[in-house]
């Protein structure tokens, strides 16, 4: 028997976990007849097919020599500059990685949960770029508690890229050993577990990197 959280650990969002004027990706209103007590009937993990594309680590950590400052908001420049200064390219049908180098402070709760987040806008650019899913080393990509003025939420990012464009997100990543090995780009593949009606899945993201 295992008996764990959906959202537990590093983990994939399904479309079905978030939704704005209660619609979810594709205008799916959200009623009993989605929403059931033994989960939803559309848009649920089981839904989400085998990821594997090419992987893109934007390692802001690494850049700034340390852990990002606890609180503070990942802008789309911040972004853009990193691809520039990596001298990597973002395409279509990527998985963006973004490392703000809290994966250093897995052990120290506290801390791990006042990380870096990613702002509103910085989603939107991600999702211009048309890719497949973002991840981060972060607990729940955005900043929790931070009120998008834009769009009146707190968590822009999970609307922005869930309901409005269909990009995946993925969770509490370690991705100390690729920033390790300077693998900035690579083969990127997570498994969804096939939990029916579940919003969230569990994962074991690898990636599959050519290091010299």
């Amino acid at each position: 028997m295992i008996f764990t959280a959906e959202h537990a650990g590093t983990h994939i969002d399904a479309f079905c976990h978030q939704a704005l004027d209660m619609r979810l990706h594709g205008g799916v209103a959200v009623t009993p007849s989605v929403q059931t007590p033994a989960g939803f009937t559309q848009l649920g993990i089981d839904t989400v097919p085998p990821i594997l594309a090419r992987g893109v680590l934007l390692d802001l950590a690494a850049q700034r020599r340390g852990r990002l400052p606890e609180g503070s908001l990942i802008s789309a420049r911040d972004l853009e500059e990193a691809q520039r200064a990596q001298g990597t390219e973002i395409r279509r049908g990527d998985v963006v990685l973004v490392r703000t180098g809290s994966d250093t402070v897995w052990g120290e709760p506290e801390r791990y949960l006042n990380g870096a987040g990613v702002s509103g806008e910085a989603s939107e650019w991600l999702a211009s770029q048309h890719v497949l899913a973002v991840e981060s080393d972060n607990v729940a990509w955005d900043l929790p508690g931070r009120v998008d003025e834009r769009l009146g939420v707190t968590l822009p990012g999970h609307v922005i890229l869930l309901v409005q464009r269909g990009i995946y997100i993925v969770e509490n990543l370690n991705l100390l050993e690729l920033s390790a090995a300077r693998a900035l780009e690579f083969t990127f593949v997570c498994l969804p577990l096939k939990i029916r009606g579940g919003t969230a899945s569990p994962v074991r993201p690898i990636a599959l990197a050519q290091t010299t």
